[in-house]
């Protein structure tokens, strides 16, 4: 804990968890940015402008879309996606990028910096740079940037420089320190963006606050879509309205009341948090709701197979990276390693409203395995049309697999947060095999002949 817990300081926490130790370098620039961050988050005027670039630029809102297909397929409870991916970009990162690069123009800096682990922070982090003028630099571990090579090159056509880090894992936890340490070297005229709900006050706040148009805008839309559902139930009196009813009829069972305001559970997947925090602050109060966190399983229970912070029995209170939260530890306090099959969930630490959140029991926390995430991409992809990113899968086979525990007529909504199409160079090598190899050396062929 910090050692003089004045109101300033206890503000900078959630609970137990969150506080900012920082480097004395580095307290300027935390300074200006938590007065600049002050004199914003309430500016009716800046948040006009957000909102008008979010129309324009991001295509919000992003629709929330019932799962007929796979509901049917699944028995139980009704399966909504709040379509994350379908936004500029492709994930909801560019609802955080957008929101500092304003506040950070704002304040004077002429160039961002960013850590990524999966790409798509990374990817929105330069397009908001290129929109907005200014330099941008994206640190990414040298594991993740050969699987995520897509976004690599998309980061690099909107201009940004990205910066390989070849020390310890060479994945996220490692981008985090590349990036803070280049932020210390260049604090007068950069902004670190950091992409998800962590890291030392205010950034846990910042960046859920910007996030929080998820679940703002699910609020609006499940209200309206669930009213649509009743109007169609009641047009059609054949539905049998009780559990058991045949496939055709299980989506509308139990749709009697168009007045029905909320879902009754809310999926997402958790990594640092950004996507969750996002899609569940604004139903923090709503305890009818049921909250569920799923982490990155990996391939094994034992430390450095997972990434399960919260319910592994392995997270553990520390400080790393300077914030307090649940981070997986060995007994000297150094951070174990990782194994997810999705770039963005293999990060060792928690956010620290989510681990507050956790620990109070008012989020519940769950995991789904590299294959259990694998055989969600292909369900949903053949039964919707849709190609999650593995981040999202994880939230999605935690939600079919809850489905079917659940009553018919159940409102089960996941975040679909991201698209799955930048994690090519993950799943087809595992799903598509040998012709994935053959189209591969059939391209080297081509580009030798080339060249």
């Amino acid at each position: 804990m910090e050692k003089i817990m004045n109101e300033q300081a206890r503000k900078r926490y959630f609970g137990d968890f969150g506080g900012r130790f920082i480097p004395e370098v580095l307290v300027p620039a935390f300074e200006e940015l938590e007065e600049a961050w002050a004199s914003v988050k309430h500016d009716r005027k800046f948040f006009d402008e957000l909102e008008r670039a979010q129309r324009d630029f991001v295509g919000r809102p992003t629709p929330l879309l019932l799962a007929e297909n796979l509901t049917t397929s699944c028995g139980g409870g009704r399966i909504w996606l709040k379509m994350e991916a379908l936004a500029h970009t492709g994930a909801h990162k560019i609802n955080n990028a957008l929101g500092q690069g304003l506040l950070a123009k704002k304040m004077g800096k002429k160039r961002l910096i960013a850590e990524t682990g999966a790409g798509q922070h990374g990817l929105a982090t330069a397009a908001v740079a290129a929109r907005l003028g200014l330099e941008c630099e994206i640190f990414m571990g040298e594991v993740d940037m050969a699987r995520q090579h897509p976004n690599v090159y998309g980061m690099r056509l909107f201009g940004a420089r990205v910066t390989a880090v070849t020390e310890g894992s060479r994945t996220l936890t490692d981008a985090v320190n590349a990036a803070m340490k280049s932020w210390t070297e260049r604090v007068s005229d950069t902004h670190y963006l950091i992409g998800s709900a962590l890291g030392p006050y205010p950034f846990p706040e910042i960046v859920r606050t910007f996030q929080s148009v998820i679940g703002k805008e699910l609020r609006s839309q499940f209200r309206e879509r669930y009213a649509e559902l009743a109007g169609r139930a009641s047009r059609d009196p054949s539905i049998e309205m009780e559990q058991g009813a045949s496939s055709g009829s299980c989506i509308l069972a139990g749709v009697s009341d168009a007045q029905k305001s909320l879902p009754d559970v809310m999926v997402a997947c958790v990594g640092g948090g950004s996507n969750s925090i996002g899609l569940f602050h604004d139903f923090l109060d709503d305890e009818s709701v049921r909250l569920v966190g799923v982490e990155a399983g990996g391939h094994g229970t034992a430390p450095g197979e997972h990434a399960v912070r919260m319910t592994s029995g392995q997270g553990r209170p520390g400080v790393v990276q300077a914030y307090r939260s649940i981070f997986l530890q060995d007994d000297n306090g150094s951070l174990l390693p990782t194994s997810s099959v999705s770039a963005g969930l293999d990060y060792a630490g928690i956010g620290p409203e989510l681990a507050y959140y956790g620990k109070n029991g008012r989020i519940e926390f769950t995991s789904a395995s590299d294959e259990e995430v694998l055989d969600a991409v292909q369900v949903l992809a053949r039964t919707e049309g849709i190609l999650p990113a593995l981040e999202s899968a994880h939230a999605l086979a935690a939600a079919v697999r809850l489905a079917r525990t659940l009553p018919v007529g159940t409102d089960i909504v996941v975040n679909i947060s991201g698209r799955g199409d930048k994690d090519l160079f993950i799943t087809a090598p595992r799903l598509d095999g040998e012709d994935w190899l053959d189209f591969l050396k059939a391209e080297v062929a081509r580009l030798e002949g080339l060249l």
